[in-house]
């Protein structure tokens, strides 16, 4: 806690010198993944110049992601049909000063994607037709809320006094490893003044990022070996129940 309020000091008095709106920076900026990983909280906290409103989005790895549509045939729910949206946060989440619709203007919120409403999540026209294509982004943020990458509420920034800010980045145990951003916009009179962006990686470290690895580098191996350790495995289990 002490480092923290030292680097918010040194951030307070490098602003005016710098001329910057704002200066933004992280706690820490990797968050390792081991064995037993429950989730990580990371703080966020920064300086503008003059009071205003703060916006903060975290977002990343951008991936290709396949929805499927199920149907029922003869009693038993199948896919039907499926839709690939080509570029899709894995993680997104929002945190601001004050109810987004209280900050800026809906044509500023969809133009920054600030929101999940506002998430570009295209899809090729000559597939989907804008009232199919809105019907598959809510289901894609649908799922992403149930599995809790896409938090439904927005975080809080609090703001220590009229120039320091701070929040927290909730990540949870289920967030996928890559490169991630935190962009921070500094908002007056609902107008962006200013914003930065600041990295922040997940990644598997240890055993566990030996085995990923292993396991993504050698497919055919690991399968092998895999196998064997479960026949293994049934074999010791085999010879201690027939002792017993």
């Amino acid at each position: 806690m002490i480092r923290i309020a030292a680097l918010l000091t040194v951030l307070f008095a490098a602003a005016p010198l710098r001329a910057a709106p704002i200066v933004v920076d992280l706690s820490e900026h990797l968050v390792a993944i081991t064995a037993g990983f429950a989730g990580a909280e990371v703080l966020l906290f920064g300086a503008v110049d003059e009071p205003g409103d703060v916006v903060v989005i975290v977002r990343g790895p951008t991936r290709p992601m396949i929805m499927y549509r199920k149907s029922r045939h003869f009693g038993i729910w199948v896919n039907a049909d499926h839709m690939t949206f080509e570029d899709v946060p894995a993680y997104y989440a929002i945190a601001s000063t004050r109810p987004l619709e209280d900050i800026a203007a809906p044509t500023v919120l969809a133009r920054n994607e600030m929101g999940v409403e506002n998430l570009r999540l295209e899809l090729p026209r000559a597939k989907a037709s804008p009232n199919v294509a809105q019907d598959w982004r809510e289901a894609l943020i649908r799922n992403q809320q149930r599995a809790g990458l896409y938090p439904a509420e927005a975080g809080r920034v609090g703001f220590l006094g009229d120039r320091l800010f701070r929040t927290r980045l909730t990540l949870p145990a289920n967030v996928p490893t890559g490169a991630y951003e935190a962009k921070v916009y500094y908002l007056r009179e609902g107008q962006i003044v200013s914003a930065q962006t600041t990295p922040l990686f997940v990644s598997k470290v240890g055993v566990e990022a030996e085995i990923f690895d292993f396991a993504y580098e050698q497919s055919a191996l690991y399968g092998i070996v895999a196998i064997l350790v479960a026949l293994m495995a049934g074999w010791l289990a085999h010879i201690a129940f027939r002792r017993a």
